[in-house]
């Protein structure tokens, strides 16, 4: 008796920036080989939105989403803002994002990063789609800003959860999915696997957020979505699950989530 291979989407993916310095095609092929069948290329900016797009223009099972990372909110101006919502309107745009605030780095001041914040969630709910949302050293600021600006069936991501435990059913209560990513198989990660264990299955996303952070044991300078498996399977070890129930749960989160995954 044959047995159908799980099939993988990674929802968090930056084939679309210089630093993927991979071969799109062989990528896609290594992907394909390991059950990966669909990609969604993020959007930090408008130039690395129009190339998300492009690439899904190339690739069937390539999707993009469109947005400001909170390192360029300066940038972002009403001319932006319009240049996002005429490429939203893309069919294989699932997703307004990445977008959010970042009080590692601070590239942007953060008063500045927290209305363009505001803004792109406004920008979603005018386009009927899911936010895909950047948390670093923010949490409080991220989950406030979420629970008084999102209307309640708006839906969305945090990308490569870092909230920790005990942030998570606040998270939860706005209705939002936990992107988990390659971090979770470090050895340091003990919180993040808590998290992976804690959350309903019906609301984990898998992620690789490549060329960035590689699961343990792969080149850490360059992650790609064929390593998507590796996460599946530390999510499956932690919950006492299979590797093939993570991958079909995390399939059908990602196509209830993002609709136009389906199109």
């Amino acid at each position: 008796m044959s047995r159908t291979r799980p099939e993988f989407i990674d929802t968090h993916a930056h084939m679309n920036l210089p630093e993927f310095r991979l071969d799109t095609v062989k990528a896609l092929h290594r992907a394909e080989h390991a059950g990966v069948r669909r990609v969604v290329n993020i959007g930090t900016q408008i130039d690395s939105s129009r190339r998300a797009i492009a690439l899904a223009e190339q690739h069937e099972g390539l999707f993009a989403t469109v947005g400001v990372h909170p390192h360029d909110a300066s940038s972002c101006d009403a001319e932006t803002i319009a240049e996002l919502r005429r490429l939203c309107e893309h069919p294989k745009v699932v997703a307004v994002g990445e977008v959010g605030l970042d009080f590692y780095r601070d590239l942007s001041p953060r008063p500045v990063q927290v209305e363009v914040f505001k803004r792109l969630i406004e920008l979603a709910w005018e386009t009927s789609l899911p936010i895909i949302v950047h948390d670093r050293e923010a949490d409080e600021e991220v989950l406030t800003i979420l629970e008084a600006e999102c209307p309640d069936d708006m839906g969305g991501v945090l990308h490569c959860y870092s909230a920790g435990p005990d942030l998570l059913e606040r998270t939860l209560a706005l209705g939002f999915h936990i992107g988990i990513d390659g971090p979770v198989t470090y050895t340091t990660a003990g919180a993040l696997r808590k998290v992976a264990a804690r959350a309903p299955l019906d609301r984990i996303l898998l992620e690789t957020d490549c060329p960035y952070l590689a699961p343990k044991g792969r080149d850490r300078n360059q992650n790609e979505p064929a390593f998507l498996p590796d996460i599946a399977a530390k999510i499956a070890e932690v919950r006492g699950l299979t590797p093939t129930e993570v991958a079909a749960a995390t399939t059908a989160n990602a196509l209830r989530l993002f609709p136009r995954l389906s199109g």
